[in-house]
């Protein structure tokens, strides 16, 4: 690769980080074979959803080292050692006998799909443009959609046929022949001499960057790790349980599945279309909005019975979710700077665990208390709307 011109190295290292991003769809394994494993192991929902938690302290943990670590090595190693622990997990977990087994197993894949997750390859993808930066990074970002949506469609597909443990082998061999050698030939930092495409005015985020310090000294800091703690919460909750609940609602379990990957698949258009938009628009104002149609997502789900409800909440989720791994680092970028990006964003993941820990845990409590998600639901759109109104205080730092 290191014949090639610039211009065409900074495609490949994009198509490079795209599939290396497709790992950490792996994660939505888990809603697809819930049923199966509690069913198997005898376990509550709320306790099936608790290893989410151990995963997610995990992430959290790993995001600032993993943040250094980007920073100061380049993320090809990182990424490669992920892609490993990546499949040593999913093989792992069809041998456990055990809930503690289970959580124990979700630290080491909470630390593998951090590896491939947004902070090192969102910092690379960053390093090679600036004019476009936010297509970039939406091109990378779409991995994950499509390594969800293939996990998803695989993973039910095998369960069916087979079982939930041939699907976890499949898919752990499958991840390591497709990305690891993306992971070692093609993810790279620019040389020195590497000059990006800039825009026609020159952007304060390319040339001025808040240390990490200075940046946890910020408002806006904390209003996005606050943001950052509920969208986890409501996000990771609804994914969690959103098989599940379309089954007790009288879906077959295939169907309940393939929705949940048509909502994964659906993202792709939403990180194209945010990239787009914050290229061309404020991305205060493109983060306002994408949090104001996922506020608006989270209504829909509490009233999936009306006609035509579902599909709109499918659509809208789907879409903005995945927006949101696209502009989150595009705002950290803007509202800090790109010098310390990497760093600074890990620590703004720790939020991770606080909110993706509970959300599961807390629809999966209100499910085995009352027999249904309307209590956490409910919940999920109140704190919704009230990060939608904290991000009109949101403003750049490096401006001051």
């Amino acid at each position: 690769m290191s014949s090639l011109p610039s211009a065409r190295r900074a495609y490949w290292v994009v198509l490079g980080c795209l599939v290396c991003q497709m790992g950490l769809g792996l994660a939505y394994l888990f809603p697809v074979v819930l049923k199966d494993i509690v069913a198997e192991f005898q376990w509550t929902r709320a306790a099936f959803s608790a290893s989410g938690a151990s995963m997610l302290l995990a992430m959290s943990i790993a995001s600032p080292v993993i943040g250094f670590l980007t920073d100061r090595f380049g993320a090809r190693w990182v990424i490669t050692g992920a892609v490993l622990g990546l499949s040593l997990s999913l093989w792992l977990f069809t041998g456990m006998q055990s809930l503690p087994q289970f959580y124990a197993i979700n630290l080491l894949f909470g630390f593998a799909l951090t590896g491939v997750g947004d902070i090192p390859v969102g910092a690379v993808a960053s390093r090679w443009f600036a004019k476009n930066r936010g297509l970039a990074l939406a091109l990378v970002y779409i991995g994950s959609n499509l390594g969800g949506s293939l996990a998803a469609l695989v993973g039910s597909a095998l369960r069916e046929a087979e079982s939930w443990q041939l699907a976890f082998q499949v898919i752990g061999v499958g991840a390591l022949v497709l990305i690891l050698p993306f992971s070692l030939f093609a993810v790279r930092n620019p040389p020195p001499n590497f000059v990006a495409p800039k825009p026609v005015e020159p952007d304060p985020e390319d040339t001025a960057g808040l240390t990490l310090g200075q940046a946890i000294r910020t408002r806006t800091f904390w209003i996005l790790f606050g943001l950052l703690v509920i969208f986890y919460f409501y996000y990771l909750a609804v994914n969690h349980h959103l098989v599940a609940f379309l089954s007790d609602r009288g879906f077959s379990d295939a169907r309940a599945a393939r929705n949940f990957s048509a909502a994964i698949f659906v993202g792709i258009a939403g990180k194209l279309a945010i990239g787009l938009l914050a290229d061309r628009i404020p991305k205060r104002g493109a983060l306002i909005l994408n949090f104001a149609l996922l506020s608006l997502a989270s209504l829909l789900l509490l009233a999936v019975d009306l006609p035509g409800a579902l599909p709109a909440f499918l659509v809208l989720h789907g879409f903005t979710v995945a927006a949101e791994n696209v502009i989150i680092p595009l705002i950290v970028a803007h509202c800090f700077g790109l010098r310390h990006m990497a760093s600074i964003y890990g620590v703004l993941m720790i939020a991770l665990f606080p909110g993706g820990a509970l959300g599961p845990i807390f629809a999966g409590y209100c499910f085995d208390r009352f027999g249904s998600y309307e209590l956490a639901f409910t919940s999920f759109a109140v704190l919704n709307g009230l990060a939608l109104a904290a991000l009109f205080f949101v403003r750049r730092e490096t401006d001051r």
